[in-house]
């Protein structure tokens, strides 16, 4: 019998791997630039952890199930509860600000479709304990920081940024009660996802003619200041007051070019209390690439101090469309491979290759040879497969203590003396 992978889940072979490696080390890599640690927790977690954060509803949404002692468990669907049950058990004696990041292997049981599976990694990035608009810059600044360095310019992408405490003043002023906030947030944020007569019958089947008018006008608002009805010193002042403050901060880090004021961005989610971003590509034919916000409740929700927080999360599956389109990804495995492939001329030589490649090894270059003596063109077809940088080539000149180096680009060789070779890898 044939079996095949589960629905929704993804095999890596080598080049998958080689894609998926590089996604996370450059995740890593620029959250360790930015100031963050990383940390990690257990894969399952009590199912009633994720249900305090999204409600008991989530649950048909997760990979949930009982274990033999009787405890209602599920898959981690996300990371952000474990962080504030791990904040909330050590906060007395964590620095602030808590900069944290994480890149878990995620499970949500949803229906595949392009860009969300079943099975996914995430990348995310948290700044706990520190209520200054700076940290919601410098989450969206580390977010872009990434994006930049794997090739993604403005005009590929844009950051579109709004406040959910904008959003709930205005609704509050529009006259929307407090019971309906969370379905409206929820119907908001899906503007994008559904037809234009769609979404606009829905709105005033839930909110009436007049005041589904008022929030289209301020979601269609195209600057900070457009925002109207805004009375100095109330909620929405406030909002706009703390909008303002953070597209100064992301001028002064010179990444203003890649975001946009857009308050149609809602985030699903209840618990978002401040500044909330979402990362678009500019053609609009994909799913949010990543996003995120303040929620200063969340740890207290937990169980925990009421303690301001800031972040964001970006999964692996619609990155990956994105830069495959662009090229990105084609660029990137063309750059890998081993430094050295060590070739011989005849089989007598293939010993001294053994040799020179575990030389190379152990002075920490990758380097592969060829197990058998076949010809010398079919090795070097073998190097080009591999992709690698250089060629060596071991044949009568090692008699002479000299051997061939062959740069694979450009087909330039040169001859050098073995000795000097290996003094110059091992130093």
């Amino acid at each position: 019998m044939k079996i095949q992978p589960v629905k929704g889940t993804r095999d890596f072979y080598p080049q998958d791997m080689a894609v998926r490696n590089w996604l996370i080390d450059g995740w890593k890599r620029v959250s360790v630039r930015n100031g963050f640690e990383e940390y990690d927790g257990p894969i399952f977690e009590y199912l009633k952890m994720f249900q305090i954060k999204s409600g008991d509803e989530i649950a048909e949404q997760l990979f949930s199930f009982e274990d033999r002692g009787g405890r209602n468990l599920a898959l981690r669907p996300e990371i952000t509860p474990t962080l504030a049950r791990m904040i909330n058990k050590k906060i007395n004696s964590l620095p602030r600000p808590i900069k944290w990041f994480s890149v878990p292997r995620l499970f949500r049981a949803e229906k595949p479709q392009k860009g969300r599976l079943r099975e996914f990694f995430q990348w995310n990035i948290d700044i706990i304990g520190e209520d200054s608009v700076l940290a919601d810059a410098e989450v969206i600044f580390t977010t872009v920081d990434y994006l930049r360095e794997i090739g993604l310019k403005p005009t590929d992408i844009k950051i579109k940024y709004s406040s959910r405490k904008l959003l709930n003043a205005v609704l509050k002023k529009i006259g929307i009660s407090e019971e309906k906030m969370n379905p409206l947030y929820t119907l908001l944020d899906k503007r994008s996802k559904l037809p234009s007569d769609v979404f606009s019958a829905t709105l005033k089947e839930q909110v009436g003619n007049k005041k589904s008018e008022q929030i289209i006008d301020f979601m269609n608002s195209e600057k900070v200041r457009d925002i109207p009805s805004i009375e100095k010193g109330d909620d929405a002042d406030i909002a706009l007051s703390e909008i303002e403050q953070c597209e100064s901060h992301l001028r002064n880090m010179d990444i203003f070019e890649y975001c946009a004021f857009d308050p149609s961005i809602v985030r699903g989610l209840a618990y978002y209390t401040g500044i909330v971003f979402e990362v678009h590509d500019i053609a609009g034919e994909l799913r949010a690439i990543g996003g995120g916000g303040r929620f200063d409740n969340l740890l207290h929700d937990f169980g925990g101090p009421k303690i301001s927080a800031t972040g964001m999360g970006m999964g692996d599956c619609v990155l990956s469309i994105l830069l495959e389109e662009k090229g990105l990804l084609q660029k990137q495995l063309s750059m890998s491979g081993p430094e050295y492939f060590v070739a011989f001329t005849n089989e007598p030589y293939l010993q001294k290759a053994i040799e020179i490649t575990a030389k190379l090894r152990l002075a920490k270059f990758a380097a592969n040879f060829s197990y058998k003596p076949i010809g010398l063109s079919k090795q070097l077809k073998q190097a080009s497969e591999q992709k690698a940088k250089k060629c060596i080539i071991i044949g009568s000149e090692i008699e002479s203590g000299q051997l061939v180096i062959k740069d694979m680009a450009t087909g330039k060789q040169e001859i050098v003396r073995v000795e000097q070779f290996l003094t110059q890898i091992e130093s």
